[in-house]
């Protein structure tokens, strides 16, 4: 639910690009703000053809008539001279991308704040839903923090908690993170709008862990290890840069997998990887546990669901994923 906001208004620079990044601005027009201007990255080549293609920010700053800026960097004298020409109150940012410079940073009249997806001071960085998944956390969340030069080490001005279940996904945490974000941000708004300040936390340092970018060569799926871990993996790589697993030779994606429950079968009776059960889903030996893979994808071909993979390919039991 995006909370709506007919009060004062602020004149508000908007910083972002991705998807993500889209909730909160929706929620800062609607909420009635002056967006005087909205900083994304350039267009990039994407798709087949890789024909230039404009960010999910800019797509929404467009539709509104707003003045969008696109700079590579933020550090030339004639960027920071456009920049300060908004005379904006505040600046927020959402996976803008791009260094802000210390420069930029005290230009507008209240300073600027960001929307993090996690629980501050756990994963800052690049990958914080990712990671949080990876570890197995119980929740994540968004915090709303003051934007230092140092890497999301501001003080904390608001949280949102969201509990991470077996289903979840990066893309669906994604998604209910953006949205909790813009929420928390419209309010931390609404209050620097009649405060004038906004009241933050600093970080405990102590207890700062980091969400390090994620690399193509952790995709690849390791049959030693448990059904717990395998799962993890699977749903924070969905839906980049996808698990991966041999199979016949061939590399496969693996979508979505949980750790089977209920099972018996222990790997001093299975080979690791292999198919031990094809019951609606494909059920393979881990080094502890089974995995319960829900679907998949061949090599050139589209996503399917287990039970689709297994009468497309034939697939028998005590074959072997590598």
């Amino acid at each position: 639910m995006i909370l709506s906001f007919k009060g004062i208004k602020l004149n508000i620079i908007f910083a972002g690009t991705p998807e993500f990044a889209v909730p909160a601005l929706a929620a800062l027009i609607n909420a009635g703000h002056q967006i005087v201007m909205v900083l994304t990255q350039p267009d990039r080549p994407a798709g087949r053809g890789m024909k230039l293609q404009a960010s999910p920010v800019k797509q929404l700053a467009l539709q509104h008539q707003l003045h969008v800026f696109q700079p590579e960097k933020l550090k030339p004298e004639e960027v920071q001279v456009q920049i300060a020409a908004a005379n904006a109150d505040v600046m927020v940012v959402a996976a803008y991308g791009l260094i802000i410079p210390t420069s930029v940073l005290n230009m507008p009249k209240f300073g600027c704040y960001n929307i993090h997806a996690s629980l501050l001071p756990r994963w800052r960085g690049a990958a914080p839903i990712h990671r949080a998944l990876l570890a197995g956390d119980a929740q994540t969340g968004v915090t709303i923090m003051e934007v230092v030069p140092a890497l999301d080490a501001g003080a904390m001005v608001s949280k949102g908690v969201v509990p991470i279940t077996e289903q979840d996904t990066t893309q669906s945490l994604h998604d209910a993170l953006a949205n909790m974000g813009a929420d928390l941000m419209v309010q931390a708004m609404q209050i620097l709008a009649k405060e004038g300040v906004l009241p933050s936390t600093p970080q405990d340092e102590s207890l700062v862990t980091y969400a390090h970018k994620l690399e193509k060569s952790e995709s690849a799926i390791d049959w030693q290890k448990s059904a717990t871990q395998i799962s993890r993996q699977v749903r924070a790589f969905n839906p980049f840069p996808v698990a991966t697993a041999q199979f016949r030779g061939e590399t496969c994606r693996i979508w979505f997998a949980t750790e089977a429950q209920n099972t018996q079968r222990t790997r001093e009776n299975h080979v690791q990887g292999e198919i031990i059960a094809l019951a609606g889903s494909l059920y393979v030996a881990c080094g502890a546990g089974a995995l319960k893979i829900d679907e998949l994808q061949s090599p050139g071909g589209k996503r399917q669901t287990a039970q689709q993979f297994v009468q497309s390919k034939q697939v028998h039991l005590g074959e072997i994923f590598g």
